[in-house]
């Protein structure tokens, strides 16, 4: 068993090391008003005169369904029907398409996983036949992976005792696949239920495999909780035994569980996971046209230059408007620090949004700056602001873009660091920041030193350990 921090941090670490996938069954698309296992089956049973709720094994109903009828006709027409309705949102299949996973696997027939990923500009290659394995799909980000058919191809789908008894022989390839994913990836199970056969198979492969060595994965189990009125003490105590069991059972193959109060709390946990691995990414911004003490411009190329190398030397990616004055500084301490290393690359730890300055679309500059700012933030967790000062009319004012950039970053809930000693818009938004420092807990201890401090090598170790502190591995 695992606790939610334990799993937290370890699959963000999964995650950011690019070894993270999903393994997603029905409990998952319920959310967006697709039935579940059970109720897709129930209506099958009740015309053969079958309580659902009596049975156990659902696979074996939907295969005395297709005995009584002499072909599965109805089943498909069923999960066509069931599986082309209208969808609510799905809060938690949309943040697991925002994080950078690459590999999907589901059971579900539904396409709610590649419609989300591709609503966040993701390209899915998505496999539902044995034949689609040897296929790819050129630029893809991620492989959607229907392990037992799509619906819309209802007649190819894995319903029937029939389908499972063969599926070794139809599709053998994906367990081969699905085999290799687990012993090299750390999966996450989530609205899956453990009742499949192949899954079942293909987990005591790796243990008899691997035996001790397998890695581990993580699933969600809701905490058996004693009801109210029908349920006696004993029926509650056998009920958490049996629970306790099962857990123990899936250890077996590495699956660690991680027990909640109620399924409610996984949206939350999905998106501290998000958060967390945003974190790794350092939105910078910051803007100088003119220089005002106790800042020259050989302390300011020498502090921008050096915080930039820094957050790259601690493997941060680094995002950045190209801001005037600090722009080239910022992208040559981070290219230093990249070509030094052996295995850094620049587009993992350098990522540069100049702003377009020639607006030829129907949008105005202000709508399409701002729209601008909130996809760039938006891919960061923290935002670290410096200087910012602009000329206007031969006048030196703030910087109204980095005033505009975190009120963006702060109702995009980001880490908020504002050196304010640097001036400019960076020390108003340090006041505004200070005047409500409840809202900021991580500033606390910090605050005297980012109002005043100017020694660069201090300034840059201080940027460092605040953001250090806000990582969860």
């Amino acid at each position: 068993m695992s606790n939610v921090s334990t799993f937290i941090k370890e699959y963000v670490r999964a995650i950011i090391e690019g070894y993270a996938a999903v393994f997603a069954g029905a409990g998952l698309s319920r959310a967006s008003g697709y039935v579940n296992w059970k109720d897709l089956v129930r209506p099958l049973a009740e015309e053969i005169g079958l309580d659902v709720n009596k049975e156990h094994d659902l696979v074996a109903v939907a295969q005395y369904y297709r005995n009584e009828r002499g072909s599965r006709f109805s089943i498909n027409q069923k999960i066509l029907n069931e599986f082309t309705k209208d969808t609510m949102q799905n809060k938690n299949i949309e943040i697991l398409a925002r994080l950078p996973i690459k590999t999907y696997w589901t059971t579900n027939y539904d396409e709610l996983l590649e419609s989300a990923l591709e609503r966040n500009n993701k390209k899915a290659d998505v496999k539902t036949t044995q034949e689609s394995l040897a296929n790819n799909i050129c630029d893809r980000d991620a492989v959607v992976y229907k392990m037992h058919g799509d619906v819309r191809d209802p007649a190819k789908t894995v319903v029937t005792k029939d389908d499972y008894e063969i599926y070794g022989n139809e599709r053998p390839l994906f367990r081969t696949a699905l085999q290799g994913d687990l012993i090299s990836k750390t999966f996450l199970f989530i609205g899956f239920s453990f009742e499949d056969p192949n899954l079942d198979h293909i987990l005591s492969q790796i243990r008899i495999l691997l035996g001790e060595s397998s890695r581990d994965h993580y699933c969600f189990f809701e905490r058996v909780k004693k009801r109210e009125n029908d349920e006696n003490q004993q029926e509650f105590s056998y009920n958490v035994a049996k629970q306790e069991l099962r857990i123990k059972d899936l250890r077996r193959y590495g699956i660690q569980a991680v027990l909640l109060d109620t399924y409610s709390e996984i949206t939350c946990i999905l998106r501290e996971i998000e958060s967390s691995v945003l974190r790794k990414n350092i939105f910078i911004s910051g803007a100088l046209a003119e220089y005002e003490p106790p800042w020259n411009k050989e302390s300011v190329d020498n502090f921008t230059f050096s915080l930039a190398q820094d957050l790259v030397k601690h493997d941060y990616r680094i995002i950045s408007g190209f801001g005037k004055g600090i722009g080239s500084t910022i992208i040559n301490g981070a290219l230093e620090e990249i070509m030094r290393s052996k295995y850094k690359h620049v587009d993992e730890y350098l990522c540069l949004r100049p702003f377009p300055q020639i607006v030829s679309g129907g949008l105005p500059r202000g709508e399409l700056w701002k729209r601008y700012r909130e996809d760039m933030i938006s891919q960061a967790g923290i935002a670290v602001f410096l200087f910012g000062n602009k000329e206007v009319d031969g006048n030196v004012v703030f910087s109204d873009g980095m005033l505009e950039e975190f009120e963006i970053a702060r109702k995009l809930g980001k880490i908020i660091i504002p050196v304010g000693s640097t001036g400019g818009a960076a020390a108003k938004i340090f006041n505004v920041v200070k005047e409500g420092l409840k809202d900021y807990p991580y500033l606390v201890d910090y605050c005297d030193q980012l109002q005043t401090e100017v020694d660069s090598g201090k300034l840059v170790e201080l940027v460092r350990k605040i953001i250090h502190k806000q990582q969860v591995v």
